[in-house]
């Protein structure tokens, strides 16, 4: 397995760095067709793919950031 990360995958830990009410506005950004400088130059697969990632992560919070 490769030690280099992916592009999705260096976005979405980055994203997520940034805590988890972010990370909502980042998925409905997403949702929205919106641009953001950290998917900027992305491939609409790309942002697809961090996108779906970012859904899974936060779904073990069960839409609330308060756990």
């Amino acid at each position: 397995m490769s030690e280099q990360k992916t592009t999705v995958e260096t976005c979405v830990d980055n994203l997520c760095e940034q805590g988890c009410s972010r990370v909502n506005d980042y998925i409905d950004a997403l949702k929205n067709g919106e641009e953001f400088p950290e998917v900027a130059g992305m491939s609409a697969l790309e942002r697809e793919a961090v996108l779906q990632q970012l859904v899974e992560i936060m779904a073990v919070y069960d839409g609330s950031c308060d756990s």
